[in-house]
């Protein structure tokens, strides 16, 4: 057995818990707040500086392309040089990306900068932010799965899960409050929350797992890996329609309810806000005490998704809307952690970094083509978006009903 793997063997034989488990849920807090914030402020932001409903969602599926692209990079590359110096790339990278599009939208507010010429530097801006936020997710679970064997893995990393539930409830709060000095606000405070997470994770947070030597590398793990194939597929369909249904959500209410852009940021974090309360309550109370086949929890999310989805494509009221997006946030908060916990378990230790790229990289790849097409949808007539993200969850949803290979 080489230092590596007797390294591995040692730190796998206990649940991760205590200060390591507190500081990793901090990293991924800290992103998942300041995503909440994007998502609250993106539309009514994008349309008080000129930007149309597609160049909006267009950014925010670049940026999602480019996310599912390097995530698995990160994830791989964390096993020659450790987790912990990943996780914090990832910090920082949100924090000088949330700031400069503070910077740049501030720009544009003053006119100094319109039209393409906006939109293309958003583009690059959010795109690079993307590139180095992708580290932290994989860099995060990659180091939980090192410490934690398989009887731990889904309450662990349910867990951990729970800490982007957690950041999507705060965040819509925080965003309400801050959006009255102002839309840019939310993401000042981002950049700061990222900041000083990636501080605290530099300073508290021990190596963990030596870092594995190149030769020991397995083959390239990929998307179709017959091992780990119906849980990140499951994954980045489940997100692909739930990115219909978000990205469009807020152009819903402003032109439903006839709100201002401080209103829609409200409304719709308040949205975002009841559906990752669900999300979390789910992890919390079945997630965590589970101790099943992660299948069965991502069958269960998956039908709660598509119920959801289908009712929000047919309601139109505010009670309603509030409602089914809790409906459709129960449904992540059991697939999430299932799909997390399924594909760590069907690999080696060796393979872990791998892995936990690719399913750090599902969430993202479904914001490649949901937002653009829920925008595109959405152009033509208001209710087809939502109805496409309840076609694309019927079919994720009948796909894991199929037997898994064993």
């Amino acid at each position: 057995m080489t230092e590596s793997s007797a390294a591995y063997s040692l730190a796998g034989t206990d649940k991760l818990a205590g200060k390591p488990l507190l500081l990793l849920f901090m990293g991924l807090f800290a992103t998942a707040v300041g995503q909440a914030f994007v998502f609250a402020i993106m539309p009514p932001l994008g349309r008080s500086v000129g930007l149309d409903e597609v160049r909006i969602t267009a950014i925010i599926s670049t940026s999602a392309l480019v996310f599912t692209l390097i995530a698995p990079f990160w994830g791989r590359f964390s096993d020659k040089v450790g987790r912990k110096p990943i996780i914090i790339i990832g910090l920082l990278g949100y924090c000088i990306g949330s700031l400069a599009f503070a910077i740049l939208f501030a720009a544009a507010g003053s006119g100094w900068i319109t039209g393409t010429g906006l939109f293309l530097t958003a583009l690059v801006i959010r795109s690079l932010q993307a590139a180095t936020m992708s580290a932290t997710n994989p860099g995060c679970m990659a180091y939980a799965a090192d410490h934690t064997v398989a009887q731990y893995r889904t309450r662990t990393l349910a867990r951990l899960s729970s800490a982007n539930s957690l950041g999507m409830i705060m965040g819509p709060v925080l965003a309400g409050l801050v959006a009255g000095f102002g839309l840019l606000a939310p993401l000042v405070v981002a950049s700061f929350l990222s900041g000083i997470a990636a501080i605290v994770v530099a300073l508290g947070l021990s190596k963990g797992v030596p870092p594995r030597a190149p030769q020991n590398q397995p083959k390239r793990i990929g998307y179709f890996d017959a091992r780990v194939r119906m849980y990140l597929i499951s994954a980045i369909g489940a997100f692909t329609g739930f990115a219909m249904v978000q990205q469009t959500l807020a152009f819903r209410l402003q032109d439903t309810l006839g709100l201002t852009g401080t209103e829609t940021a409200q409304h719709a974090g308040l949205a975002m806000m009841a559906s990752a309360a669900c999300s979390l309550f789910m992890q919390m109370l079945i997630a965590q005490r589970f101790s099943g086949p992660p299948v069965q929890l991502v069958r269960w999310g998956a039908g709660l998704l598509a119920s959801g989805t289908i009712a929000i494509s047919a309601l139109d009221s505010w009670t309603a809307i509030l409602s089914c997006m809790a409906l459709i946030g129960a449904g992540l908060g059991l697939l999430l952690p299932a799909v997390a916990a399924g594909a760590s378990l069907a690999v080696g230790p060796e393979e872990q970094g791998g892995v936990s790229g690719l399913v750090s990289a599902c969430p993202a790849a479904g914001f490649v083509l949901g937002p653009i097409s829920g925008g595109f949808l959405y152009q033509q007539n208001g209710p087809e978006a939502a109805w496409g993200a309840a076609f694309i969850l019927v079919v994720v949803f009948l796909s894991t009903l199929r037997p898994m290979r064993q």
